[in-house]
């Protein structure tokens, strides 16, 4: 039986659109996102993150449960939302912004998107493996974030992609930087500019899943990955390091990248704009509510 503890100091906290929980025996600890509304990536999902993972760097690594101190070895990200990971940017948002030419706003949610992944994509400057578990859709910023972990674990049957160009953008939040270091430049590009959601099984075949689960076994996946792997743990940190120094992704290249795209953005036709208000509709249809309207002021970065 897997011994589950709660979170405790310095970790425990309440976030409104996150569940964490630790496991001592494996030394897991679960960052698992539940969201009331359409599942995309909200600044309030960003806030609770972004103080989540400084959380997490300011641990040093170990955690206080059962009155133990216990080592981080793996952070695992996950969804409780059934048959989705996350949907990607909030587009209503995005598509008011533009419409207003509200340059500020949108390249503070960026920002704030780079600021949330920069620390997974560095381990939080300690020694842990990153692992994200899809057991659902990861459309455009939604897999973007799954990507800044160092293992993918998607169970079969999971659509994921960039579909951005569809109205005429690109995923500008890390997918270029994430795909290409995992797949190289030329197939990082023909994901992007091809728009095309992919299957599960598709993205195994290219390398972009590590482990492919049977649909409803993700998490038992995640286990069996950490018990065959383990013994090698010391060896596949350090690979990750040698990576890491060897083809780093480091913070000006996403802003930059980032900056393009809320450039690119601002000059979307209203013809875009009408498709991208598409996709708003159709989540919201599929969820049976309408994205969070958020006030232009809480998009102010603290």
């Amino acid at each position: 039986m897997k011994l589950v503890h709660q979170i405790q100091h310095p970790l425990e906290n309440q976030y409104a659109n996150l569940s964490t929980r630790f496991e001592s025996e494996y030394g897991i600890l679960w960052t698992l996102v539940k969201q009331v509304d359409v599942p995309c990536v909200t600044y309030q999902l960003l806030n609770d993150l972004g103080h989540h993972h400084q959380a997490i760097a300011h641990s040093g690594g170990r955690i206080l449960s059962s009155g133990e101190l216990h080592d981080i070895r793996y952070s695992v990200m996950a969804s409780l939302t059934p048959s989705v990971f996350n949907l990607g940017g909030q587009l209503s948002l995005f598509r008011k912004m533009i419409q207003e030419q509200n340059r500020e706003v949108l390249m503070q949610y960026a920002t704030k998107c780079i600021d949330v992944i920069m620390p997974r994509i560095d381990h939080f400057d300690f020694s842990l493996a990153t692992i994200t578990l899809i057991q659902g859709d990861a459309l455009g910023g939604g897999l973007e974030a799954a990507l800044s972990s160092d293992i993918i674990i998607a169970e079969k049957g999971c659509q994921m992609g960039f579909p951005e160009m569809l109205f005429n953008l690109f995923p500008g939040m890390g997918a270029y930087s994430l795909v290409a270091r995992k797949l190289g430049a030329r197939q990082a590009e023909k994901m992007i500019l091809s728009g095309k959601v992919y299957n599960a099984e598709e993205l195994y075949e290219m390398g972009l899943v590590d482990v492919l689960a049977e649909a409803g076994q993700g998490e038992q996946a995640v286990y069996d990955y950490i018990e065959k792997n383990d013994r090698r743990a010391n060896g596949f940190l350090a690979v990750q390091k040698a990576r890491q120094i060897f083809n780093p992704v480091t913070y000006k290249e996403l802003i930059d990248i980032t900056t393009i795209w809320v450039d690119a953005a601002l000059k979307l036709s209203g013809r875009d704009l009408k498709v991208m208000e598409r996709f708003v509709r159709s989540q919201e249809k599929r969820f049976g509510q309408p994205q969070a309207q958020t006030q232009q002021a809480q998009f102010k970065i603290a």
